[in-house]
């Protein structure tokens, strides 16, 4: 069947359209008058039949090719807790109008189909035809129902386009989540052992030459990256997954950060790193996530800063209890557009791409663990001008 045009059968305005509309693609076609009428009037009857019995009626009018010869069909098709038969009273007088009528139902689909032939004389094509299409297409609304009834229709079909597009999109997500979780733990293993090995060649008693000895530094090293890509892979499942877990116990705050600007000193060489710790403050936190948190900001300001440059972390307590830290860099800063997606998962700007190791998860996680914790995180910055990053956490009750 060659589709003309379709119309849903929820009211009795949809009947003016029905009877309006098949008189149109009638009259397009170039039958005389009396057909148009008679075609219009059986596919009202039969429409009105269905209104009255249910909502979710629709009507379909096209053509069918018999051989050389076309057919003008209508097609209503319906769903209704009441069985309808032919002896309808409008069924049977549309039997009456078009040579060929039939109702058939298939699991509670019923549909009811009317045809009649068209003369040759038409000369009908698929020229023709898609000329027909188009008018019908392109035709404007008959009345505002009609428009209204069309823009429904369109946000409709977004709005089924968009669901499909979101559960594609999380099958993806989920796929994706199961790769990652499975490779990362097929991973960690064979590095674990690697860096193991290396441990031990380092500290053999027996004599190693100053270049071996920077071999298994770099192997070392290189170790300890992949090893923590390989566990920011492996954060990564678990936040999707809904399983990152966190054993909180309660600490001194200022305590805690001088812990970490000790280990974080040690780390970062090349950098001065200064503190400026306000009022102390008991906080509940999982200290290893807590890590986590201070080990990517204040990495990320030395790897986007230059060597010997400051810097800084500040605390303060605010009006509403909680603790803000603050870690301010000297570096290269992030332009106002960047600086809405640093903390999207794998997001990473466009000029840092190739000067820059890393994947774009650092600050996802940090992000995750921050608001995990009961509290915020944000970054101001400019292009050139450095950058500061903000989180806040809540003090313990008393």
């Amino acid at each position: 069947m060659i589709e003309v045009i379709s119309i849903s059968l929820e009211n009795e305005m949809d009947l003016v359209l029905a009877h309006k509309r098949s008189m149109k693609v009638a009259e397009k076609l170039g039958l005389t008058v009396a057909t148009q009428t008679t075609f219009a009037t059986a596919v009202s009857d039969v429409s009105r039949t269905v209104i009255e019995y249910t909502d979710n009626g629709s009507l379909v009018i096209g053509l069918i090719q018999n051989k050389t010869r076309y057919a003008l069909i209508a097609l209503v098709s319906f769903e209704s807790e009441t069985k309808l038969t032919a002896k309808e009273e409008g069924f049977f007088y549309a039997q009456k109008l078009v040579p060929e009528f039939e109702l058939t139902t298939t699991n509670g689909i019923s549909v009811v189909q009317m045809q009649m032939g068209l003369p040759r004389s038409l000369k009908l094509d698929p020229v023709k035809i898609g000329e027909l299409r188009k008018y019908f297409k392109e035709q404007e609304p008959l009345n505002p129902y009609e428009e209204i009834k069309r823009r429904n229709l369109n946000l409709h079909k977004i709005a089924e386009e968009q669901e499909l597009e979101i559960r594609q999109s999380k099958v993806i997500d989920e796929k994706k989540t199961e790769f990652i979780s499975v490779a990362s733990h097929e991973i960690k293993t064979p590095m674990t052992i690697l860096k193991a090995y290396t441990q031990m060649a380092k500290a053999t008693k027996e004599p190693l030459s100053d270049h071996l000895r920077g071999v298994l530094d770099k192997i070392d090293q290189q170790s300890n990256k992949l090893i923590t890509l390989v566990q920011q892979l492996l954060d990564i499942s678990r936040m999707e997954n809904g399983n990152l877990q966190y054993s909180k116990n309660t600490v001194s705050f200022n305590n805690f950060i001088t812990e970490q600007l000790t280990v974080m000193r040690h780390i970062l060489p090349y950098h001065e790193v200064f503190s400026e710790l306000g009022d102390d403050v008991d906080v509940l936190i999982d200290t290893l996530r807590l890590e986590q948190v201070f080990s990517n900001l204040l990495g990320n300001a030395a790897k986007y800063s230059s060597r010997q440059t400051a810097i800084r972390l500040t605390t303060k307590i605010e009006a509403d209890g909680y603790v803000l830290v603050a870690i301010t860099d000297e570096g290269k800063g992030i332009s106002g557009e960047n600086l809405q997606s640093i903390f999207n998962k794998f997001y990473r700007e466009k000029d840092v791409l190739t000067t820059h190791a890393g994947l774009g998860m650092g600050l996802y996680i940090t992000s995750k663990i921050v608001t995990d914790h009961g509290g915020r995180i944000w970054a101001e910055s400019s292009a050139g001008e450095g950058s500061t990053f903000y989180f806040t956490l809540p003090p313990v009750k008393a």
